[in-house]
């Protein structure tokens, strides 16, 4: 069988009926099979074969090109994105929140799948957010007859409006979600074009700035938290995950469970912040989760900004500081102090080796090194 035989199955919705598309390389023998298919018809607009999406009709389609050609079903059969993150699923803002009269919210059945799916509550509010805007761009139009051509000119708005490359990407993502996982039609718009992600590098602390940072806060409780982020480059949703129990001084370990991928591991618990930790214990008595807040079980994500938002602002910094500054800062010191990547990669919990060589790119031993020219 010549590698150009192959047929590539699609997802088609057609005056709100679905489909299956058949993309292939222009071929005599494949094109009169297509059209042996009981009810094949041409798109002129999506440039392919279709006929109706049915289980008969799709075991048809493998019978009639065994051993013929191969069937590339990676379009057509989804993979979900959800993280599968043991965290209780919140919707209660969804439900209190006020909108306009006109407002279009975004379907029962969307909040149902990523409640289902299992997404995060982070994931649920950005989605949501980027899916309504979205259909009430086309306010007087049904959802179920937005098209391609209409996505890909929604793309194209919020780019000359200069949405980030990030939003965008977010937008395309909550989308697809809907007529793909919502509407069972896995990569329905498997053409819209994203932007091209801007290859920054981290924003990084000295260790003094570190120090500083750590040192303008509040209270006991804040230290630690900041400390914290830093001595076990966690990620904010990490930290307040974190429960009791997940703190093993026996082995000096702390265990993260569930965190991004769905994935347990362990990382660093230093001395110093062992100490500070019983400190806090005595001090606040949290009862399941390490940290707590006043009237929930769960320490806020927006209350972590606003305690490094203050700390930076006490000290005058100018770099602009996040939660995930602390985490890069964790492991380009490392780095610099001569860790292992690999390491590194665990303590992280990267699945590649790639996703940690950024930091390479960052860590001043890198330079060492090179004699500057003017100094030569």
């Amino acid at each position: 069988m010549e590698l150009r035989k192959n047929i590539t199955l699609k997802h088609l919705l057609i005056d709100n009926k679905k489909y299956i598309g058949l993309k292939f390389y222009s071929d005599t023998v494949i094109e009169k099979l297509v059209k042996s298919l009981k009810n094949a018809c041409w798109s002129s607009e999506f440039n392919m074969y279709y006929i109706p999406n049915s289980k008969d009709n799709l075991n048809s389609i493998f019978n009639t090109f065994r051993g013929i050609a191969w069937i590339n079903t990676g379009y057509f059969f989804q993979n979900t994105r959800a993280k599968g993150l043991d965290e209780e699923f919140d919707k209660a803002w969804f439900l209190k929140r006020k909108v306009p009269d006109y407002y279009r919210t975004c379907p029962d059945s969307y909040l149902e799948k990523l409640e289902i799916k299992q997404y995060s509550n982070n994931t649920v509010k950005t989605y949501v957010s980027c899916f309504e805007r979205f259909i009430n761009h086309y306010f007087d139009k049904p959802i179920e007859e937005i098209n391609e051509t209409d996505v890909r000119e929604y793309i194209k708005f919020l780019a000359k409006k200069n949405w980030s490359k990030s939003y965008i990407n977010q937008s395309i993502n909550s989308i697809k979600f809907y007529y793909e996982v919502v509407l069972g039609m896995p990569n329905r718009f498997y053409e819209i074009e994203r932007p091209r992600k801007d290859k920054k590098l981290p924003t990084v602390l000295s260790k003094n700035e570190v120090i500083e940072l750590i040192e303008a806060t509040n209270n006991l409780k804040h230290r630690c938290i900041l400390s914290l982020l830093y001595s076990s480059g966690l990620r904010r949703s990490e930290l307040l995950n974190l429960k009791l129990k997940d703190i093993d001084s026996q082995r000096m370990l702390i265990k993260v469970e569930n965190s991004k991928g769905n994935k347990d591991r362990y990382t660093l618990l230093g001395d110093k912040m062992l100490k500070e930790l019983r400190m806090y214990y005595r001090e606040y008595r949290p009862k399941e989760y390490l940290f707590e807040g006043q009237r929930k079980p769960q320490y806020s994500g927006s209350s972590i900004t606003k305690i490094i938002d203050s700390a930076a602002m006490k000290i005058g910094l100018k770099k602009k500081v996040t939660a995930h500054t602390l985490r890069h800062s964790f492991a380009t010191h490392l780095l610099e102090n001569g860790t292992d990547l690999r390491h590194i990669q665990a303590l992280l919990g990267h699945n590649s080796t790639k996703t940690t060589e950024i930091y390479t790119h960052i860590a001043s031993t890198s330079f060492d090194y090179i004699k500057n020219p003017l100094d030569l």
